[in-house]
């Protein structure tokens, strides 16, 4: 599947930049762009999955997307506090909770590229 495909070469690019940013920092530069190339790519293809099924797309201000949000800047790692979206029963707020994870994503992939 496509989106599989893209979410784990983003994460790959991710820990492999990484590692390289001990050796060599153009070869974490190029892996990092890899990376956020194909959280971009995952990115559309959670956009199309939400206008496919008549889906509404949360606004960066909706009030669900803040609570997203919110989870990522009280510094948490574990996935456990965004199963309330995750796991949720409707299609639609799985994908927007992703969506906004992978907005956060690159955000900081773009700090990381900036630096």
């Amino acid at each position: 599947d496509q989106m599989v495909q893209a979410a784990r070469s983003g994460r790959q690019n991710i820990a492999e930049g990484s590692r390289a940013s001990a050796t060599s920092s153009q070869t974490e530069l190029r892996l990092v762009n890899v990376a956020r190339a194909s959280l971009d790519e995952l990115l559309l293809d959670y956009e199309d999955f939400l206008r496919q099924r008549s889906k509404r797309q949360w606004a960066k201000d909706d009030r669900e997307a803040r609570e997203v949000r919110a989870v990522g800047r009280a510094g948490s790692a574990a996935a456990a506090p965004y199963a309330p979206w995750l796991s949720h029963a409707d299609p639609g707020v799985v994908a927007n909770a992703v969506i906004c994870l992978i907005h956060q994503a690159n955000y900081l992939l773009d700090q990381q590229i900036a630096a």
